[in-house]
């Protein structure tokens, strides 16, 4: 998708979810056609005019300075996510859409994921494609999966892919539309970071077709990395468990985290753990 489509798309969104009293300002009259602000609102509080600002979301304008996005955000209350966000996509340049070289997890990152060898560990790239994970990772989330998986390319798992199309993943994770919610505001934020990434529209374009759920979230224009979270599980041979899901950034391979899932100490759900490690040898 397009730099100028993605952030017209997001300032109307957001424009759309704020109604006049919650901006401060007294609705324009007459009949109102759509939710949300009206463009001539949204540019009063922000201090700008409304033929400016109408350039700027039907992206006609992407030279923006620092003090009118300041004011946008500040007048669409965005958080600092979508803040940052809005800034990154209104800075972008229109780049040629490029297929880049498939990721791979280095020895050093895979040294490292091994060394967690009494938790669930894997590496995701910037896609949510699994590049390796740990045998109590693949026990854990994915045991439906050929361990081997990950090695493989063409063959790879994808986290977002599984958690929309698989059912076995559908049915791990007991508040799926928080999990879902999580995955998409991530894949909302690394798409305006990389625009260009052709692997990466092929993904949202292929969820976007086969499902309505991530459809109707993905029109939401949520922005939130994923770092950390807590789930409920329902693991088709332990049972029932909640887990800490934190992300870690791997300064030598920018976009891949480091997934490492946590049970809370002397709790049931460390023991149900202990208890998928016996599944495992």
């Amino acid at each position: 998708m397009a730099v100028s489509v993605q952030l017209s798309e997001f300032l109307q969104a957001r424009r759309a979810r704020l109604r006049p009293e919650d901006a401060g300002v007294l609705p324009l009259p007459g009949r109102r056609r759509v939710a949300g602000l009206r463009r001539e609102e949204l540019a009063q509080v922000a201090g700008v005019s409304v033929s400016y600002y109408t350039r700027l979301e039907q992206g006609q304008s992407v030279n923006a300075s620092e003090g009118v996005l300041d004011a946008l955000a500040t007048a669409l209350r965005l958080d600092e996510h979508e803040r940052a966000h809005l800034h990154r996509l209104a800075s972008l340049r229109p780049r040629p859409r490029e297929e880049p070289p498939a990721e791979c997890a280095d020895p050093l990152t895979r040294d490292l994921m091994r060394s967690f060898g009494d938790a669930p560990a894997l590496v995701v790239g910037r896609r949510t494609d699994v590049l390796a994970w740990n045998p109590l990772a693949h026990a854990l989330l994915a045991g439906h999966v050929a361990p081997a998986a990950p090695d493989r390319p063409a063959e790879r798992p994808n986290l977002a892919r599984m958690l929309f199309l698989d059912p076995h993943t559908r049915e791990l994770y007991a508040e799926w539309g928080r999990k879902a919610r999580a995955v998409v505001g991530n894949l909302r934020q690394v798409a305006g970071r990389h625009p260009e990434d052709a692997l990466l529209a092929a993904l949202i374009g292929e969820l976007s077709m086969k499902s309505p759920e991530f459809t109707a979230l993905w029109g939401d224009h949520r922005v939130r990395p994923c770092e950390a979270d807590s789930y409920l599980l329902r693991h088709p041979l332990v049972g029932e468990l909640t887990v800490t899901q934190q992300n870690l950034a791997i300064a030598r391979s920018p976009g891949q985290t480091l997934t490492v899932v946590t049970t809370e100490e002397g709790s049931g759900s460390a023991d149900t753990i202990a208890l998928l490690r016996t599944y495992i040898g």
